[in-house]
């Protein structure tokens, strides 16, 4: 995992029409070239890349250390290669809100155009979801999910979630190439502003005793759980945790420990992605399993972590429309360079280069 700091403050607003347009235009012609020159499969690496990310959202103009940029910069990548995702080999799904939740009929509909089974990747999306909200208890709720994902079946998800009492957001990057196990250090990153001291992170690979016994007690039958419940009910727990019996509705419990107990997951990952099951079923389990059984979940939080343009609230400086523009310009006839020739692309992507070397140096630009 990357290791660093990302401060995301929540921002009022969203980008103006005349911004968010061109936003989705230089997105496309980025996304096009990096496709032609080093696959589809890359431009999934680096949406997980969260350095990358930022200075994606940074080169397209939006404010660089808002949580808005997560919502801007993946819509302006799903809106830029609209009608043109067969050709790349690269689709989106998801988004902000009611959007995210489309996510499942997004990829299903694009099953004839894949080599492997959508269903795969509709349940890969949720349970990316799953593990960030119930497995990573972190006081963030999700509230942006994107799916991008090849013909192939690799896949990237860049999702956020929302600390209303903070104020603030937390980005969580995924690639599939990188993970070994759903449920153990999935992420290639998680940002924030600060590391939380007492968040409960099953996702922890210190945590794999607890994650084996939350699965073994969900067996079991739901009244021994609750007997257990009620015994930790009389104890006194240790202060660093957040999670406290008083948090835990033992009657409520029972019913969704009887559903599991019935459907018996063989493993974690598979509790997580039953239906019914959420944060509180999983905190009672690492609770009994930490307190009675002396199985510790991991309580250390995974949060590690110039613009070309401008940005919108005017930081460092307004966005300027007219070298907005001749960017879009230049990188189109990069990319249709691309498809004459190597040599002639390299050209385009050198003149590029040195457009915003000149550009940069310009501090004075208003």
């Amino acid at each position: 995992m990357r290791r660093g700091t990302a401060t995301l403050p929540l921002h009022g607003g969203k980008a103006p029409a005349w911004l968010m347009s061109r936003m989705i235009k230089l997105a496309r012609e980025i996304v096009v070239i990096i496709v032609s020159d080093f696959g589809a499969a890359e431009v999934l690496n680096r949406l997980s890349d969260p350095f990358w990310f930022q200075s994606f959202g940074c080169l397209l103009g939006f404010d660089w250390h808002s949580s808005g940029v997560t919502t801007t910069v993946c819509a302006a990548v799903k809106q830029g290669i609209s009608g043109i995702e067969a050709d790349l080999g690269l689709f989106a799904a998801g988004g902000k809100g009611a959007r995210s939740r489309r996510t499942p009929d997004e990829i299903a509909a694009r099953g004839a155009e894949l080599s492997v089974d959508p269903a795969r990747l509709v349940y890969l999306s949720r349970l990316t979801a799953k593990v960030d909200n119930n497995a990573l208890q972190d006081g963030y709720q999700l509230y942006i999910h994107n799916f991008f994902f090849t013909p192939d079946g690799r896949w990237a998800v860049v999702q956020q979630g929302m600390n209303g009492s903070t104020a603030t957001a937390r980005r969580y990057h995924w690639l599939s190439d990188t993970i070994t196990d759903m449920t153990v250090d999935p992420h290639t990153a998680v940002c924030d502003n600060r590391r939380l001291g007492t968040v409960m992170n099953l996702t922890d690979h210190d945590a794999d005793r607890a994650r084996t016994l939350v699965t073994e007690l969900s067996h079991r039958r739901p009244e021994r759980t609750r007997a257990d419940i009620e015994k930790i009910k009389t104890l006194a727990l240790p202060s660093r945790h957040e999670v406290t019996a008083a948090d835990i509705d033992p009657g409520r419990i029972e019913k969704i420990l009887l559903s599991t107990y019935e459907r018996c997951p063989t493993d974690f990952e598979e509790l997580l992605s039953l239906s019914g099951v959420g944060p509180k079923t999983i905190r009672a389990l690492a609770l009994i399993g930490e307190v009675i059984y002396g199985a510790p979940a991991s309580f250390s939080d995974p949060a590690r972590f110039s613009f070309a343009h401008g940005g919108k609230d005017g930081h460092p400086y307004p966005v300027d429309r007219e070298n907005y523009d001749r960017s879009i310009d230049t990188l189109r006839h990069a990319a249709s360079s691309a498809r004459i020739g190597i040599i002639e692309k390299r050209e385009a992507i050198k003149r590029l280069d040195a457009f915003y070397r000149r550009f940069s140096h310009d501090t004075t630009t208003p």
